[in-house]
């Protein structure tokens, strides 16, 4: 038998623990990526610690991953031997904390020939929601939008936006005026009180609850997108001021999405990829850790609130 390192879920003391398993091997339609990098993203460490997927004992988490093709399924074109990838996997699945990791070939990102696997591992998450987020309101030239939250979500969105013609406010403790004047912020706002009411649409990374106190700032037929959470019912009266109400979940995808919604998705992945590489979108500082230090790398994300990566 053909084993691997993985860190297994054990949920008796919710946490990972460096083991040995079988080393998988795709199945129709799959590919078999040799991770090279890990991206730790915060719902890896909120699903260790709570576990509300009930995973079991051994159990890889993670979702994001880079590397190569190192084999391939039935029906799969040889071509993808070789090839550098990204990906964001299942949560439901045997995920990315392992040497090797299985994938759906239509739902894996090919990298730009230089970009580094670190880099490429730090970004499906936070990449691919944040192009569904900017995918919810229409396009409008100079249209007034409030970014609530400033992680690695909303530093992607927020540039997403400024580049398609959006004057972008950002309410946030963090954002300092350097970094908004260098990604093209036009306001930066410390506190609710601040808000004006003018939004064409607003994007909250908060909470619901949040997100709820900032839907009166909207303009008439207004936008409301919950990156964190959601809005479960319209809080104005119909027939007002017709607010649209949205929310992103990108990890729904894999149990609702069809093959035309992935491959749309991982096409303008690897469109914004290309942009990263170019240096046309900033991305920010990455944390590496060794693979083998799984627990001191999740720590560092959860208590620094930076992206953090682990190397194989």
């Amino acid at each position: 038998m053909t084993t691997q390192q993985i860190w297994g879920y054990q949920p008796k003391n919710a946490s990972v623990e460096f083991q040995t398993s079988a080393r998988p091997h795709p199945q129709a339609g799959e590919l078999l990526i040799a991770n090279a990098a890990i991206g730790i993203n915060p719902v890896d460490w909120k699903l260790i610690e709570t576990n509300p997927l009930n995973w079991p004992v051994g159990h890889v988490p993670g979702v994001d991953g880079a590397g190569i093709v190192v084999e391939i399924g039935q029906n799969v074109d040889k071509s993808w031997l070789g090839k550098r990838v990204a990906y964001h996997a299942a949560l439901a699945l045997n995920g990315s904390f392992a040497e090797f990791t299985l994938m759906k070939a239509e739902r894996v990102l090919t990298l730009p020939d230089a970009m580094a696997f670190t880099t490429a591992a730090a970004l499906p998450c936070p990449m691919l929601t944040a192009w569904q987020a900017f995918e919810k309101i229409p396009l409008r030239a100079n249209a007034s939008v409030l970014v609530a939250g400033f992680g690695a979500v909303n530093r992607l969105l927020t540039q997403y936006l400024v580049q398609h013609g959006f004057q972008v406010d950002v309410l946030s403790q963090s954002l300092s005026a350097e970094q908004a004047q260098s990604l093209g912020v036009r306001h930066v706002l410390r506190d609710l009180a601040e808000v004006p009411s003018h939004y064409f649409a607003i994007y909250d990374a908060v909470g619901s609850e949040h997100a709820a106190s900032l839907v009166p700032k909207l303009k008439a037929n207004g936008h409301i997108i919950c990156i964190q959470d959601r809005i479960p019912a319209p809080l104005d009266p119909a027939f007002t001021k017709t607010i649209s109400y949205h929310e992103i979940a990108l990890g729904a995808l894999h149990t609702y999405g069809d093959e035309e919604d992935w491959q749309v998705l991982m096409h303008a992945g690897e469109q914004l990829l290309e942009q990263i590489e170019a240096g046309n979108i900033a991305i920010a500082p990455i944390a590496c850790y060794p693979f083998e230090q799984m627990p001191e790398a999740l720590a560092h994300s959860k208590v620094h609130k930076q992206k953090t990566v682990l190397t194989l």
